[in-house]
């Protein structure tokens, strides 16, 4: 199989979809990898690296998406992306269609095969491919949100940790997932006073190693989320359906409620957001002021990160790159029902029922 490593052009976009170990890995397995010049190197590791993992170093991205069979990526492709797309092309990335109707429309036009990395599930239900990204951007979430509660960044002049007569941040977390459960773990080290909100009853017991930290772990009563964020200085809205529009759990009459200087750190963003007044920021200008409340809204917030971001993400979804190569698009996907959770897009139709039903799609069937 020939396999392409587009470079991602998405403002501030540093990861990389394989590293050279996988290419490596693939090469000596007799596949052809196409690495697009550059596509590494912001996460450090040069194109010399490729060159001497076996990839064919290609000039631009034409190249790449003409000759692959399967292209990984980190990222959505953009609309300059769209017109190189081939019907049959597989697609391996992640892709976040629910509140993106018009990438959506571009996929099924092209006629490609879409796997997203977000709706890959496992054994047990879970979102293996989501989650090493998930937990970089909760621990980045309490680190961004200590950074931006100082004075200097227009926030209300407090320290996660308190100190003796002033008292610790009280940090809320909405959803107690791995984002959430990942945030509060920081934000706990670092001394706040941390409640964590999860709708399901179910997951409270699995929080219960948070809860011996210090940690108050509630199930998410809207009396009570609405109680603790007016009087949070840290919010964290880490709330996911998987494939689905993220739900909206803070309107715009609570936030208007919360003292000015709050910050609201909206990680479920690359979903539509779970905020109100959220709307979609980078990492050139991460923050904005509504309702007097801080907001911090990047996408791609495990970019910042880029190499550890890369390295965990790919020791997920190199293995799952080798399968496909190794027995072929179609039938690893008819092979592997967990790998099939992630079809969003098969040859013009959306095929996974939360996807279809987030953009008021037909459910399509695959094969």
């Amino acid at each position: 199989m020939q396999i392409g490593i587009p470079r991602e052009i998405k403002r501030h976009e540093y990861r990389v979809g394989l590293t050279p170990h996988w290419v490596r890995e693939l090469v000596a397995r007799g596949h052809r990898v196409l690495a697009e010049r550059g596509c590494g190197e912001r996460a450090g590791f040069p194109d010399a690296d490729y060159g001497a993992a076996g990839a064919e170093l290609v000039a631009g991205p034409e190249e790449v998406y003409g000759q692959a069979d399967l292209l990984v990526k980190v990222k959505e492709p953009l609309p300059e992306e769209w017109p190189l797309l081939r019907p049959g092309q597989a697609l391996f990335t992640y892709l976040h269609l629910a509140p993106n109707p018009e990438l959506a429309r571009a996929l099924m036009a092209a006629g490609c095969v879409a796997i997203a990395y977000e709706t890959v599930t496992d054994e047990r239900g879970r979102l293996p491919l989501l989650t090493p990204m998930s937990q970089i951007a909760g621990r980045l979430a309490t680190q961004v949100g200590a950074h931006y509660l100082e004075n200097t960044e227009g926030g209300r002049g407090i320290l996660l940790s308190g100190l003796e007569g002033a008292p610790p941040a009280r940090v809320v977390i909405l959803g107690g997932g791995n984002v959430g459960s990942n945030a509060a773990w920081v934000a706990l080290g670092m001394g706040a006073a941390v409640a964590v909100f999860d709708a399901n009853p179910a997951r409270l017991p699995q929080l219960a190693w948070l809860a011996e930290r210090g940690a108050v772990c509630h199930l998410a009563e809207p009396g009570r989320v609405a109680k603790e964020v007016r009087r949070a200085d840290l919010v964290v809205g880490s709330v996911l359906i998987p494939g689905a529009r993220a739900p909206r759990v803070v309107d715009r009459e609570l936030v208007r409620e919360m003292a000015p200087g709050t910050v609201l750190i909206d990680v479920a963003i690359d979903q539509g957001g779970c905020f109100e007044t959220s709307r979609p920021t980078d990492l050139d200008h991460p923050v904005y002021v509504e309702e007097g409340v801080i907001h911090y809204c990047v996408p791609n917030m495990p970019s910042a990160v880029a190499r550890t971001a890369t390295l965990a993400l790919t020791h997920i979804t190199g293995p799952y790159v080798l399968r496909m190569a190794q027995a072929g698009i179609l039938k690893a996907l008819e092979q592997d029902p967990h790998l099939r959770a992630g079809l969003n897009v098969y040859r013009g139709r959306i095929v996974h029922p939360a996807v279809a039903a987030a953009l008021g799609e037909p459910l399509g069937a695959f094969p």
